[in-house]
């Protein structure tokens, strides 16, 4: 399986991001998991992490939709506005429960999403990620 220098996870659901965690630690994929819990921390820490480019820069976000504070696609409203090669580096999946149709739309239009994803996140999924991403 491949190994990543780091995974975001962004997701306000406390419980989420804890069997998340556990999943993504008993894969051993990567020994760097962050956690946000709106699109505010996640865009702050891939500022502190990804600019400039350090070792714990995440090349995976697995990103909720609905969270208080801002959502997943004003999150990826702010994302674009970052230097194109680091939005290059990182893959970004939609992880949520179910997408309003206008929600899909205009994260089609924002162009940044590799895919969607439905929770809950399992190995199969996750190993369907990496397969389609970051395969050599």
């Amino acid at each position: 399986m491949a190994q990543l220098s780091g995974i975001l996870l962004v997701d306000d659901d406390q419980t989420t991001n804890f069997l998340n965690q556990s999943l993504l630690r008993r894969l051993a994929i990567t020994s760097n998991i962050l956690v946000a819990q709106d699109g505010q921390q996640a865009l702050t820490m891939l500022t502190q992490h990804c600019l400039p480019p350090t070792t714990e820069c995440p090349n995976l976000v697995l990103l909720d939709v609905n969270m208080p504070g801002m959502n997943g696609i004003q999150f990826l409203e702010a994302y674009q506005h970052l230097p194109l090669a680091e939005q290059k580096a990182i893959v970004i999946v939609m992880l949520t429960t179910s997408l309003h149709p206008r929600d899909i739309e205009r994260v089609q239009q924002l162009d940044t999403v590799a895919g969607f994803v439905s929770k809950p996140l399992t190995a199969e999924k996750v190993r369907t990620i990496l397969q389609d991403h970051f395969s050599a």
